[in-house]
């Protein structure tokens, strides 16, 4: 097969021209989910055919590397990033078989002040992002979804309010891989990416869990709660901006998310909230939780919802029963911890990685060229089938499962290795539609990546020149919400940043940085994500809505990031770049 070179202006010799036809595939997926209302799986299918036909008809590529390019996004959407989000739920459902997640609602019950709307952003803010922190890639909005609802929450609250409390600690999520991709792809030192992000993502942090409380209580909610929001959301952001500025960049999420929920714990002992019970009248919290009974949340079973929901185990927390409610989220810092960071003796991390299987993409690998000729690296698929976070989140539910099975309390929480992994086959089956839509997502991702398409978008918005750093946000916001990852989105548009920054006389870093921290507000309206937190609070079918429930929210915050962005690139808030 002959070489294909992308080309930005293949429309008329024009970029713009290019651009805008490259934008019709994005276009058809979003029409299609917020207006038509199609099912998200159904919106991905067309949107892949009209990248294929763009790519094909607009940007000459051949059809059978537009083929093979759609095959290799699909593959990756399914290994590793549907395999991590499945293990992610299949976890919390080994703690609701057991019974032991009704412990967990009793320990964050004793956190929050008895107040579901606290306990609610304790769960999706502080939990949530320790779960990004440590795998990402969806997790946390599988997890922390459907520990909403079973807190007894309406399933729309719950899905907005865990897909805009993802926003804060995606930049450092996955051990801060999206920040670690965008320097290995520019050669800039990630320390210094990360710093600049490091003043940027904390201004989201600082009023997500005031916007979260308005989600799920409106304007009572603000009144009645805004201290702790305000508490909880400083104390994260300051513990992101000093851990990323002058300690581990790879660990400012587990910081942060560990600071917040710490301060939290302090300041409900000299502060108690106003209006919880009216709160949970006005929020059926009640009636919601014993519906929840009836279905199965996240892929689980009956029984399982039953067990959550409506078997109350009796006797009140003890320091054991608190200690193995908690113990697989422990057991996941432990796990992830070690895997990521332990060097001592052993370098683990290193030994992971050397376990990948790398793949040249049959054909395509050798066919899709850059200008020089070279083959281009990312037609290489990197199969992960043991440092993947989806295979240590097995294992570590397996060690859960094994650990509960012993530990049964008179059979109160009986549960054995065996039901926990026949329930990774009702995971996966209840599953099947979100997993449809991230393959065929990735999929599009990948088709318009390779055939130029996205490329073509970056360079068009580039030649604005020093208006750029307005705009540099956006690019990573439009990144991850085609792909669901900010990583994707660094790995899109890294490389264009640093060179439109160069160009335009601004300085990389914070180009980068822009772009990383506007893929952060990028990804609570990714058709991904949508899929996942849809999934998890049993609306399947009804992405559109909650889109439209977390839209303004996505497009108010990137606003607020792009006139960020520009400030400090100017000496009005230049003051503020390390």
């Amino acid at each position: 097969m002959d070489h294909f070179t992308p080309s930005t202006d293949p429309v008329l010799n024009s970029v713009a021209w290019s651009a805008i036809v490259a934008l019709l595939p994005l276009l058809t997926f979003f029409i299609l989910l917020a207006v038509v209302k199609t099912r998200a799986h159904v919106a991905g299918a067309f949107a892949l055919l009209a990248a294929l036909v763009v790519g094909i008809v607009a940007f000459h590529m051949p059809p059978g590397l537009a083929i093979l390019s759609a095959t290799q996004g699909g593959v990756f959407g399914a290994f590793p990033v549907l395999w991590i989000v499945i293990m992610a739920v299949w976890l919390y459902q080994v703690t609701v078989l057991s019974g032991r997640f009704e412990d967990l609602r009793r320990v964050f019950d004793v956190i929050g002040g008895g107040d579901v709307r606290l306990q609610a952003l304790l769960i999706a803010f502080c939990f949530g992002g320790l779960l990004e922190a440590l795998a990402g890639f969806g997790a946390p909005v599988a997890i922390t979804a459907t520990m909403l609802l079973a807190l007894g929450l309406p399933p729309l609250r719950a899905a907005a309010a865990v897909l805009v409390a993802n926003t804060a600690p995606v930049a450092f999520g996955a051990m801060a891989i999206p920040i670690t991709t965008a320097a290995g792809l520019t050669g800039l030192h990630a320390t210094d990416i990360a710093s600049i992000v490091g003043r940027q993502a904390p201004l989201l942090a600082t009023f997500v869990p005031l916007i979260l409380l308005f989600i799920l209580d409106g304007r009572r909610g603000l009144k009645d709660c805004w201290p702790a929001a305000l508490v909880v959301g400083f104390s994260f952001a300051i513990a992101q901006f000093l851990c990323s500025n002058y300690f581990s960049y790879e660990l400012t999420d587990i910081i942060a998310s560990l600071t917040g929920l710490g301060v939290a714990v302090l300041f409900f002992r000299v502060w108690t909230p106003k209006g919880s019970i009216a709160a949970r009248e006005r929020l059926g919290v009640a009636s919601a939780a014993a519906q929840n009974a009836a279905h199965t949340p996240a892929g689980g079973s009956r029984r399982a919802a039953a067990v959550a929901v409506t078997e109350k185990p009796a006797g009140g927390l003890t320091p054991t029963r608190t200690w193995l409610a908690l113990f697989p989220y422990f057991l996941v810092i432990v796990v992830f911890g070690i895997a990521k960071l332990w060097k001592l003796g052993v370098d683990v991390p290193a030994f992971l990685a050397s376990t990948d299987v790398k793949i040249p993409w049959p054909i395509l690998h050798d066919a899709l060229v850059d200008a020089a000729g070279k083959p281009v690296s990312s037609t290489i698929y990197s199969f992960q089938w043991l440092s993947t976070p989806g295979t240590l989140l097995l294992i570590t539910g397996l060690i859960v499962a094994f650990v509960y099975s012993k530990y049964d309390d008179g059979g109160r929480f009986r549960v054995t290795v065996g039901d926990a992994v026949m329930e990774i086959g009702r995971t996966i089956f209840r599953m099947r539609w979100a997993g449809l839509t991230i393959i065929t997502v990735l999929a599009l991702a990948y088709v318009m990546n390779f055939s130029g398409q996205t490329v073509s978008i970056g360079t068009w918005l580039a030649g604005t020149g020093t208006f750029f750093a307005f705009l540099s946000p956006v690019l990573g916001w439009i990144g991850t919400a085609v792909t669901g990852s900010d990583t994707s989105a660094n790995a899109l548009f890294a490389k264009l940043q640093q060179t439109a920054g160069l160009k335009a006389g601004i300085d990389p870093n914070l180009l980068v940085a822009g772009n990383t921290s506007g893929g952060v507000v990028g990804k609570l309206i990714s058709p991904q994500n949508l899929a996942i937190a849809a999934s998890a609070v049993n609306l399947e079918g009804q992405e559109s809505v909650i889109l439209r429930k977390v839209v303004g929210w996505s497009v108010a915050l990137l606003l607020v990031l792009c006139t960020l962005s520009y400030l400090q690139s100017t000496p009005v808030l230049s003051w503020m770049l390390p």
